[in-house]
């Protein structure tokens, strides 16, 4: 039996495939970008046929690339930029708009009337998030009121939603399959985390026929198979999670208590609670971490926004940088008498002040302030909303997150000097792994374990690796003047 996995990581600015061999190793890589739209300020949208049409071609790309045909595969699994959603035709497939991206705040006036009415804590209890424009429900509501004729089709049973997962699934599948994962419906704000099921008050209050929604499985589990037409045979699809959720797992985070945080566009902690369904008392999210052979793991989450996307803000909107791998570079020769901060609130602040109408500003600035200054606030501000949610954490599970050390993964990680200042303003240890593509790992093994052709949990948790543990060594009278400032700067930008 082949051992050898593909699993496809379909992000926020691009879609890639890679193909792990038997001993969980990449042995090829596919990635292609894709347009982002910004038809008005706050709205983030992506073309679903764009993510489609990246998606089939960096699989093909990286079966080439492995010298391997699709018959060398033993299963697929599926990573996503979670809380993106599609409506689409279930005649056709056709989307009848856009995706609206996580990212997106247009809902938030929607989300501003449920609250007036005191429903948020109803939706908090059944699906532990908050009434924030960040989750796939109220996005979903939108296109059925604003798209012509959407709500009465919808009602017909003629128009499917899902995130991401779903619509690649169900064209992968050719529309027999029509399924998500449970890490995914837990983002939905219309999914009940303690019951495992999609809750028909939630979806009554916002207005979206059950019909539309796509089955709930285990993490591990069928998703059926990718037609033979795409790759030239047919492929099991074995393995589904978020990509933060998939993060998790590629960092075999499987044992309360232990964490991880992943610096991609956003960023974004998550800290296993077990079978412990925490509810927090600081604003942070209660989520499922994963669901496997039935049984559900929770995790506490703190979401950020603004992460990577601040550099690409440095690159491409400033302009003082050319690659994002120079931004450490720079940072390095900041004037340290000064102290800048930069809150990336450009699409409002996540956990734990959940403010959607806060934007973006910069504090401190000095005549001789410049671009070194700018891009040492930029890299501080991603550890400084980094301590937020750890002491967020620590305040609502006291029992599990005291001595957590940190493992981290995505783009930011590799720059040396964002993970020492992490250490530094964290006053924690902080591991980076040999293995720095856990998200697709995750959804690999996902699938891999699923068709028994890699290891079981344990034996997975006992290959991880680290490659590099980076120790606080920032003097502590340092640290608090620099966190003092930060939390300053972000009163200051709050919007109440």
């Amino acid at each position: 039996m082949t051992r050898h996995i593909l699993a496809i990581d379909q992000g926020t600015t691009s879609s890639r495939a890679i193909v792990f061999d038997g001993d969980m190793k990449i042995v090829a890589v596919g990635q292609e970008e894709f347009t982002q739209h910004y038809p008005a300020s706050g709205w983030v949208e992506h073309d679903p046929e764009d993510i489609w049409t990246t998606v089939v071609s960096t699989v093909k790309t990286a079966l080439e690339k492995a010298g391997l045909a699709a018959g060398d595969i033993a299963a697929i699994g599926i990573t996503n930029q979670r809380e993106t959603v599609v409506v689409w035709d279930k005649a056709t497939g056709e989307p009848i708009h856009n995706a609206i991206v996580w990212q997106d705040r247009r809902t938030a006036p929607l989300c501003a009337r449920l609250k007036k009415k005191r429903l948020e804590p109803k939706f908090t209890k059944k699906t532990g998030l908050l009434l924030d424009p960040y989750f796939s429900g109220t996005k979903i509501a939108w296109l059925l009121d604003k798209v012509k004729g959407a709500r009465a089709r919808a009602e017909r049973g003629e128009l499917l939603a899902g995130t991401i997962d779903s619509f690649v699934i169900w064209r992968l599948t050719g529309g027999a399959v029509h399924a998500t994962d449970a890490t995914n419906a837990s983002r939905t704000l219309v999914y009940n985390i303690a019951d495992n099921c999609w809750d028909d008050e939630l979806l009554e209050i916002l207005g979206i026929p059950a019909a539309m929604l796509p089955t709930v499985k285990n993490c591990a589990d069928d998703f059926g198979t990718a037609r033979a037409d795409l790759f030239g045979t047919e492929i099991p699809i074995r393995g589904v999670a978020g990509d933060q959720q998939a993060a998790t797992i590629g960092q075999a985070c499987f044992e309360p208590g232990m964490m991880k945080s992943t610096y991609g566009t956003g960023c974004f902690a998550l800290l296993n609670t077990g079978a412990d369904m925490v509810r927090s008392k600081n604003r942070l999210l209660t989520t499922i971490a994963y669901r496997l052979d039935g049984r559900t793991t929770y995790a506490l989450e703190g979401s950020i926004f603004i992460a990577g996307a601040a550099v690409q803000w440095l690159r491409d909107g400033l302009k003082i940088i050319e690659k994002a791998d120079e931004t450490g570079k720079l940072a390095e020769q900041a004037d340290p008498t000064q102290q800048v901060y930069v809150v990336p609130a450009f699409v409002g602040l996540g956990a734990p002040h959940w403010d959607a109408d806060a934007r973006g500003a910069i504090f401190g600035l000095t005549r001789n302030s410049g671009p070194a200054e700018l891009a040492r606030a930029v890299l501080e501000s991603v550890a400084y909303q980094t301590r937020d949610l750890l002491q967020a954490m620590r305040k609502d599970w006291k029992a599990g997150a005291s001595q957590t050390v940190l493992r981290v993964d995505g783009g930011m990680v590799a720059s040396d000097w964002t993970m020492q200042c992490l250490a530094d303003i964290l006053d924690a240890a902080v591991d980076r792994p040999q293995i720095l593509e856990t998200t697709a790992l995750g959804a690999a093994w996902l699938a891999g374990s699923q068709v028994g052709a890699w290891p079981n949990a344990q034996a997975f948790a006992d290959t991880w690796a680290i490659e590099r543990r980076f120790e606080p060594r920032m003097d502590a009278s340092i640290r608090k003047r620099k966190i003092r400032g930060w939390t300053d700067a972000v009163k200051r930008t709050l919007s109440r």
